[in-house]
């Protein structure tokens, strides 16, 4: 079995002497088409095309594969020439036959994604090619070539992957043949016509005025900061000194959830980002690990929890899926015992949050109350406890015994259901609504409510419980 490759280039006159002579040497001859310019190389030569299978297939990976199975199986009569248009390291068919037969021989032609760089006059010493049929693999690049834009809806799957890399109003050169067009991204799509040899250009403008930035992106922007010539105040932190930072950004995310404000969540979310990506950087100056580390590891561990999805364990819900995902974490985490899921609990958690969370954990060995009922018959216990420590005046009684009763209290939400966190905001945010209300209607009487005696606060107290209700 003999299979050679040949790339014809883009145009008629791309077929290389090596090419040539393979040519003249082969028993057989296919193309993958013959409706390009560059099959005009072909003139003279006796070729089967593969035209037909375009008609039969419905998509591409299974057209790609009956091509490589229809020059393979041809192959073990003859001695075989492939051609295709562009080059053979652009082609997906080709691709597939040199996986099985890396005894081929390989005579590339001019790429397709090398002729629109050219065309489009690209800045960027480097480029990322694609062929419009892989446009969703392509990730952040300092300029991308989409090549095989064939038809409209192809157009606008690449509209919309460069759209979100570069940015709808960004430069690109739209190829045609050899007619290259300046236009905006947000215009790849809207084109009289496509063809085999339509083809995108696109590259980033400056830094600073780029209409798209990614993580990379904002690694950079920090590193910039931190520079030198950069911010005082950047170049002053610390992992230790913009800890807190992490929380408040956290906390003001959570905030916008809550309200639902989509607007604010896209700041908020940016926010958390950056502190992220400004410890990581320090770190990598510190030369402990990098962004990439640590994003490595995060994508490591997605995969081994989730190993219901991409390893041999199974799932029929959410609830088997959690159980899943904690078995894998505690094999991750080498926690062998209860206690070592009990203690790995961070404690810098807000109290709340981590006291149900100690207790989930510590649940799992079965020690538990039996239901919220019972629970709150604890809880109960441990109110009498904490009046008789304040009747004694027993002020390190009435701490551990106070500690006892909100704990117990987090044991009844936990078993109820309830997330304590939430449940202690919204009595909160009641206290604060009804306060509110209170005081203005005491000051609408003439009321002083420093003055007023406890029969009074509970009037008004009552008035504005009332008046809440009927909102």
């Amino acid at each position: 079995m003999k299979i050679t490759l040949i790339g014809l280039g883009t145009d008629r006159y791309g077929l290389t002497k090596g090419g040539e002579k393979a040519l003249k040497e082969a028993d057989k001859i296919i193309a993958r088409t013959a409706n390009t310019r560059s099959f005009g190389a072909m003139e003279g030569y006796e070729v089967q095309t593969l035209d037909k299978l375009f008609e039969s297939c419905r998509n591409f990976d299974t057209l790609n594969k009956k091509l490589a199975k229809a020059v393979t199986d041809a192959a073990k009569e003859y001695s075989v020439c492939y051609c295709v248009d562009g080059a053979v390291c652009e082609d997906e068919a080709c691709r597939i036959i040199l996986a099985k037969h890396r005894d081929c021989e390989v005579f590339e032609g001019a790429s397709k994604s090398a002729h629109a760089a050219n065309l489009a006059r690209l800045k960027s010493p480097q480029y990322t090619a694609v062929s419009a049929y892989d446009i969703q693999n392509l990730k952040s690049c300092a300029a991308a070539v989409v090549y095989d834009i064939d038809g409209y809806f192809i157009a606008t799957q690449v509209k919309l992957v460069l759209s979100n890399l570069f940015g709808e109003e960004a430069d690109c050169t739209f190829i045609h043949g050899d007619e290259a067009e300046k236009i905006k991204v947000y215009e790849i799509d809207r084109k009289k016509e496509y063809d085999y040899s339509c083809a995108v250009a696109v590259e980033e403008g400056e830094f600073l005025k780029k209409e798209r930035y990614d993580y990379a992106d904002l690694e950079k922007m920090i590193k910039l900061l931190r520079a030198p010539d950069g911010c005082p105040w950047d170049r002053a932190q610390t992992n230790e000194s913009i800890k807190s930072n992490v929380i408040e950004e956290a906390y003001e995310l959570a905030d916008a959830i809550e309200r639902g404000d989509d607007y604010d969540m896209e700041e908020e979310t940016g926010d958390v980002l950056l502190q992220a990506a400004f410890h990581a950087v320090m770190k990598e100056e510190q030369g402990a690990f990098n962004g990439a580390d640590a994003i490595t590891r995060l994508i490591k561990k997605l995969i081994f929890r989730h190993s219901h999805i991409f390893g041999s364990d199974k799932a029929k819900d959410d609830t088997e899926a959690l159980g899943v995902w904690e078995k894998n974490k505690r094999e991750e985490k080498s926690q062998k015992s209860y206690s070592d899921t009990v203690i790995a609990v961070p404690k810098n958690m807000p109290a709340c949050m981590r006291a149900q969370k100690v207790g989930k954990r510590s649940s799992k060995c079965g020690m538990d109350f039996l239901s919220p009922v019972s629970a709150s018959e604890k809880l109960a216990e441990e109110i009498t406890e904490l009046i008789d420590a304040c009747v004694a005046e027993d002020k390190e009684a009435i701490f551990d015994e106070a500690g006892d009763v909100l704990y117990s209290a987090v044991n009844v939400c936990r078993l109820a259901g309830v997330d304590c966190e939430e449940a202690l905001h919204a009595a909160v945010d009641k206290f604060i609504n009804r306060f509110t209300v209170f005081e203005k209607l005491a000051t609408a009487d003439g009321e002083k409510i420093e003055d007023m005696d406890p029969s009074r606060w509970d009037y008004y107290w009552a008035l504005a419980k009332n008046e809440l209700k009927k909102h």
